[in-house]
């Protein structure tokens, strides 16, 4: 008999790299807000802290203001559990 030869995993690995690579594209993008885009989300960031405003004027790539929203909802669990 003739054995079969299966694309599946070769296709799913190629979906995976190709996910991954827009993944890491769409992460590391730069940051394409104007001054008073940025101005205007630090003022909108007041309330949350001097800290959370002044981070909202930085040039931040998508991936790391993810990485600060996980942080920042890291702390809050923390401080909520504390209580």
């Amino acid at each position: 008999m003739a054995q079969k030869t299966s694309t599946k995993p070769i296709l799913v690995i190629i979906v995976a790299v190709v996910v991954a690579i827009a993944l890491y594209a769409i992460l590391t993008m730069p940051d394409q807000r104007t001054g008073a885009q940025k101005l205007g989300d630090a003022i909108g960031e007041l309330p949350n802290g001097v800290d959370k405003a002044a981070r909202q004027l930085e040039d931040r790539t998508p991936g790391e203001k993810i990485g600060d929203a996980v942080k920042d909802a890291g702390d809050a669990i923390k401080d909520g559990t504390n209580r």
